[in-house]
């Protein structure tokens, strides 16, 4: 009988330790960013889009629960799979990538994670953080889809004010 507890722990700590999720990769640290923007920039142009940058890591639970949430709802993943070209800049221990975040303004301080929108010129347009999008422990969907309707190509085109 002495064994029986030490053979329920041994289930419940394997059932911890390998029953986990495996990590998430939106980021990559080893990722060549400057190459892979220009590349997003390419693309944007092509496709009359914006860059979205999101700026965290896989360390950052929010950042993880942003991208879950975004492609989660329909009318929120297609409103930027329309307008903007998405990537993820990884920011971690191994990755700051310091020099694009210079280059952008320093939006670190904003927390994680942060977004920098690029028109397709490769242009700095802003910065939002994302505290302002949160709601509870998650996203809002109004706040999220205000920020994307402010800031893609539409929004900033001269052709959306002029008078009919």
């Amino acid at each position: 009988m002495k064994k029986f507890p030490f053979l329920i722990l041994f289930i419940v700590l394997a059932n911890f330790c390998f029953g986990q999720d495996a990590p998430a990769t939106l980021y990559h640290p080893n990722a060549d960013a400057k190459k892979e923007i220009k590349e997003a920039l390419v693309q944007s142009k092509k496709g009359g889009k914006h860059v979205i940058l999101q700026i965290g890591g896989n360390w950052c639970k929010w950042c993880l629960e942003f991208n879950r949430f975004l492609h989660a709802d329909s009318q929120l993943d297609s409103m930027v799979s329309t307008n903007f070209v998405y990537y993820h800049l990884n920011y971690s221990k191994e990755n700051k990538n310091e020099d694009l975040l210079a280059k952008y303004g320093f939006p670190q301080r904003f927390g994680f994670p942060v977004f920098v929108v690029l028109d397709a010129d490769g242009n700095y347009l802003h910065t939002e953080s994302s505290v302002y999008l949160e709601e509870g422990k998650s996203y809002s969907k109004e706040k999220i889809f205000a920020f994307l309707k402010l800031w893609n190509p539409a929004a900033l085109s001269p052709e959306t004010y002029k008078k009919k």
